[in-house]
């Protein structure tokens, strides 16, 4: 079963040790291959109190069944519900673990009607792995409480598929949800996403929600075996990736990460190195072996006939056959490095389903506006990220790398770090370098799939021909919080021509 979020992320997070080991259970249950295990989650609404903890909610042949785990002992004692910790130490219960289960499951049969999302059959149940059976009660049938005889992955899908058998069958005139749009919903409530500092590998803010676009991608991988995942600059699509591969290796699969950006094996290695996951570069290919399945971030860069020969052959049962998934920005990133054939990514998109990344998490609005405007590019909808303006510098000569210097340490003087800042010449392919002052030099080339606090763009490239606009909107990408972008008096009368290109093609 998939585990959302993997098991090692589970084992990291959970207290209880009961639902460490519930989680192992249900990772090894195979007899349902669309079902999904979504681990502690808070809900937003509850009728007791201000939020509610489900500890799992399972996905289970078209029925949401809530799971409420109690480790140690479990007592009713006059009328008063008690668990019983390893000391012998006895904590009152507000109520019974059946009542905690129904609550949080009605909680979440609200959120999801709020959302729209229409009637869908819920069941309640308890696991108590530490007890031999459970208390004697009336108010639940006995397939709907677990005990320790039961703990073993072939008890659970039978008491799993014994509940999905007595659940409710739906009113008359009621609206019915669409178990795709279910399913997508549940991986929008339950994944979290961290923001990720690309250059240093490390986490930015606590995890997120998942946006819709994310939750809808992660549902689609999880039950297709070929995917194209669309999306432009700052839609999240290698953090997607992460995520998807962490579900690949859970499932037992032989796991390939592969990318033509050689800046990418910086950013993925960190999230990646302690799982069963291979990070190559695509030009290092030919040493690798064959994979169950193979993730492509950046795949416009290899959309050639050669490089999807060489996919092919690191793939279990081939491109057609096999089992991938594509990350790319076709219309935006085709030209700034590797190639991009139109017949041969005509022909892989005939192999796969396609998705979409359609809302900006990198961006703030003003840079969204800026690409909109100059490059006529899409890179989704700004609606998470604010911040400020965008601060454009004029030069009276050609713009220099040491005029991107000086609104470095203009920014250092405002309180920066100089390791949070890129300067990026949009005419260059050259690899990242390091100044005395601790600023990075680098290209679109290589800035490509990552990300920096703050950015200064200097001048533009040589030609707003399709490779030049491609490098441009790369280099304007890059930011999280700040844009400085400078030009010469000819690069904003060259702009500007660009703007009335793009308006007359309208």
């Amino acid at each position: 079963m998939i585990l959302v979020p993997t098991l090692a992320d589970i084992e990291q997070q959970a207290v209880s040790p009961g639902e460490r080991a519930f989680a192992r259970l249900l990772r090894d249950v195979d007899t349902d291959p669309d079902a999904v295990a979504f681990y502690s989650v808070d809900l937003r609404s509850h009728s007791y109190k201000q939020q509610a903890e489900a500890d799992f909610v399972i996905l289970w042949r078209g029925i949401v069944i809530v799971v409420e785990v109690k480790g140690g002992g479990v007592r009713k004692h006059l009328g008063v519900w008690y668990t019983v910790d390893r000391r012998g130490d006895w904590h009152k219960l507000a109520t019974s673990p059946m009542e905690q289960a129904r609550s949080a499951a009605y909680a979440l049969k609200d959120i999801l009607k709020e959302q729209g999302i229409g009637w869908f059959a819920h069941e309640a149940v308890v696991v108590t792995p530490d007890i031999v059976a459970p208390p004697e009660a009336v108010g639940w049938l006995p397939t709907h409480w677990l005990a320790r005889d039961d703990m073993t992955s072939t008890s659970i899908a039978t008491v799993l598929d014994a509940v999905a058998s007595e659940a409710q069958k739906a009113p008359s005139k009621q609206k019915l949800a669409r178990m795709d749009d279910l399913r997508v919903r549940l991986f929008g409530e339950f994944t979290r996403m961290p923001v990720i500092d690309a250059q240093r590998g490390a986490v930015i803010e606590e995890q997120n929600r998942a946006t819709a676009g994310q939750a809808r991608v992660l549902a689609a991988l999880a039950r297709n075996q070929r995917v194209l995942v669309y999306g432009g600059a700052g839609t999240g699509k290698s953090l997607v990736l992460v995520e998807a591969a962490k579900q690949e290796a859970e499932q037992g699969r032989s796991v390939l990460v592969t990318f033509k950006s050689p800046a990418l094996a910086g950013y993925f290695a960190p999230h990646l190195e302690s799982l069963p996951v291979d990070v190559v570069p695509f030009d290092d290919l030919c040493t690798a072996g064959q994979y169950d399945v193979v993730l492509v971030d950046e795949a416009q860069d290899m959309m050639t006939a050669d490089a999807m020969d060489r996919i092919d052959s690191v793939l279990v049962g081939g491109r057609t056959g096999g089992r991938w998934r594509m990350f790319l920005d076709p219309n935006n990133q085709a030209h700034v490095d590797g190639h991009y054939d139109e017949d041969v990514a005509a022909l892989v998109a005939e192999e796969g389903i396609a998705v979409d990344l359609d809302l900006n998490v990198r961006n703030t609005r003003a840079i969204v506006h800026i690409v909109q405007e100059y490059l006529g590019a899409d890179v989704g909808d700004p609606g998470i990220v604010h911040g400020e303006k965008v601060h454009w510098h004029t030069t009276s000569s050609r713009v220099t790398g040491a005029d991107g210097e000086d609104v470095a340490r203009q920014l250092v003087g405002g309180g920066v770090s100089p390791d949070g800042i890129w300067i990026i010449d949009p005419a260059s392919d050259r690899p990242p370098t390091k100044s005395v002052d601790g600023f990075v030099f680098t290209s679109p080339r290589f800035a490509k799939g990552l990300e920096a606090e703050h950015v200064v763009v200097c001048g533009l490239p040589n030609s707003l021909d399709s490779a030049g606009a491609a490098a441009f909107y790369v280099a304007v990408t890059r930011a999280r919080v700040s844009l400085h972008i400078l030009v010469s008096k000819d690069d904003r009368r060259r702009l500007q021509k660009l703007i009335q290109q793009k308006m007359a093609a309208r």
